[in-house]
């Protein structure tokens, strides 16, 4: 027998039930759109993260002093760091979590993050309006502030707020800059904060501990140079023990936030990958129900003349068709998903072509292996004990 004319009994079985060909499909459909959008998922969350990490520069290095305990940095001894090889520049950075603030009859909470001028360039901040802190700030202790777009935006209802007040824990500050829109979500957005020079903080605060500072290396080279130097430095301030600080730079973050994003797309792929096995076992049960149904046609083929390669390679072929078509429609709902959360639900959905040709390759397979035990069962019947099935 012909491959061709196997292959158009085949799918005239298929086209014969469609109702339940489109249901044995339905897990290999749920399986393959799952796979492609949470490995997308995956795929555009580290795109983001990896954009948002460059946009700080790779030759950003954040120092964090750990425990309450533990001597604070003092600024001379960051002015004597910064004369070290490798080292650009340090921004001493003093932050304090849930200030009040209030503008007009609003009010709210923000972060507060006192620093020095350069803290701009450092971070890679930009203004939107107004200007960032300088040194005759710094120097006259002047109660000014930068603002998040967030602040503005709660407080005053516009950021078109250069030169309004804002009262921050009891304090009225003049606002001297709104800052470009950073992103981000929750505690983490850029945002919602407020920055004031660092003198002005530590007589507000009746503070001077610097606990956090950010070093710019000279270059992407030189980090692991001023890395070398800023260890000697925490070494000998606390004695060697390394759990007084925790230093982090760009590329460490990068590859910790890809380990983790990598491990957290593989579970969810992995749970969505069961609902293939599902789809599979289906299949497998459909084909095992329509080789009953099928035994008396089974066995007037064999009578005349067809061979058991013939019955065996058309109920593959079967299976591999419901699973590669529910694969193709997978494929085509995974792709609708992630436009969907693209363009209305705000979500990065980044579809490799090469995930959507493996998801579709182990959709066939997984037709196939699930489809060899009816395919068998169905070649090996007896023709003279099928013609006599009732």
């Amino acid at each position: 027998m012909k491959f061709t004319s196997i292959m158009k009994m085949a799918f005239f079985s298929i086209l014969s039930n469609k109702i339940r060909s489109l249901l044995t499909m339905l897990g290999i459909i749920i399986g393959i759109s799952s796979v492609i959008v949470l490995v997308g998922m995956g795929e555009g969350t580290k795109q983001k993260v990896a954009s948002q990490i460059e946009k700080l520069g790779t030759n950003l290095i954040t120092v964090n002093i750990v425990g309450n305990r533990n001597k604070a940095v003092s600024t001379s001894e960051l002015e004597e760091l910064k004369k070290k090889p490798g080292v650009k520049d340090i921004a001493p950075v003093l932050n304090q979590g849930n200030i009040n603030i209030k503008g007009g009859d609003k009010t709210a909470t923000t972060t507060m993050e006192a620093s020095t001028p350069n803290y701009s360039t450092i971070r890679k901040l930009n203004v939107d309006s107004g200007r960032f802190i300088e040194q005759n700030d710094l120097d006259n202790r002047f109660k000014v502030a930068v603002i998040g777009v967030t602040v503005a935006d709660e407080i005053f209802g516009s950021r078109n707020v250069v030169g309004e007040t804002i009262n921050i824990n009891g304090y009225n500050f003049n606002i001297i800059g709104v800052l470009q829109a950073q992103g981000g979500s929750g505690g983490n957005s850029g945002d919602d904060r407020i920055i004031v020079p660092l003198t002005t903080a530590q007589r507000i605060l009746k503070s001077r501990d610097i606990r956090t500072f950010y070093i710019e290396a000279s270059d992407k080279d030189s980090v692991s140079e001023a890395m070398g130097y800023l260890q000697l430095f925490l070494n000998k301030k606390y004695n060697n023990d390394t759990k007084s600080y925790r230093i982090f730079d760009q590329t460490s973050l990068l590859e910790t936030s890809n380990q983790a994003n990598d491990s957290m797309t593989a579970m969810l792929s992995g749970i969505a990958g069961i609902s293939l096995v599902v789809g599979g076992i289906g299949i497998m049960n459909i084909m095992l129900v329509s080789v009953i149904e099928r035994t008396k046609e089974i066995g007037i083929r064999k009578a005349i003349g067809a061979k058991r390669e013939n019955i065996l390679t058309q109920f593959l072929i079967e299976a591999g068709s419901i699973s590669g078509i529910g694969g193709m429609l997978g494929v085509l709902f995974g792709h609708a998903f992630a436009y969907i959360g693209n363009n209305y639900l705000k979500m990065d959905i980044t579809i490799s072509n090469n995930v959507v040709a493996v998801a579709f390759l182990f959709s066939v397979l997984v037709g196939i292996v699930f489809g060899m035990y009816p395919a068998n069962k169905a070649s090996k019947l007896n023709p003279i004990e099928a013609l006599r099935f009732e």
